[in-house]
């Protein structure tokens, strides 16, 4: 991975822990990983567990980082889920998915749109 987009990255998962803990979310884990994948942040919104998936553009040629969270990725994000559940011993506890995009300003490098999308999927 190129070390300009790594750094992108690095910063959009900094801003995202940041916001869900002003929203008053407890992170669990940062980049979780498994045999199954990774995911980004693990944290607990009250009760529920959420699995959240941060996606960061400069650009939207290839489309928004909200639409990146495809079919396939959701299905994978669900196994690293599993995984971490039974891992945890989390069995029968809520969970959720969601999905914080950013879109940075390819001239500035700054955050030009943030969206945490509940409940994404």
């Amino acid at each position: 991975m190129p070390e300009k987009r790594k750094r992108l990255g690095e910063l959009a998962e900094t801003l995202a822990a940041e916001h869900l803990r002003r929203k008053g979310y407890r992170i669990l884990a940062h980049n979780y990983r498994c045999r199954c994948g990774e995911v980004d942040i693990v944290a607990l919104d009250g009760r529920t567990l959420v699995f959240v998936e941060v996606r960061a553009k400069s650009t939207t040629g290839f489309g928004t980082p909200q639409e990146s969270v495809g079919h396939r990725k959701q299905a994978k994000l669900r196994e690293v889920a599993r995984h971490y559940l039974v891992s945890e011993q989390t069995r029968g506890t809520l969970c959720r998915f969601d999905v914080i995009a950013i879109q940075f300003d390819p001239k500035s490098g700054k955050v030009k749109e943030f969206e945490h999308i509940e409940n994404a999927f």
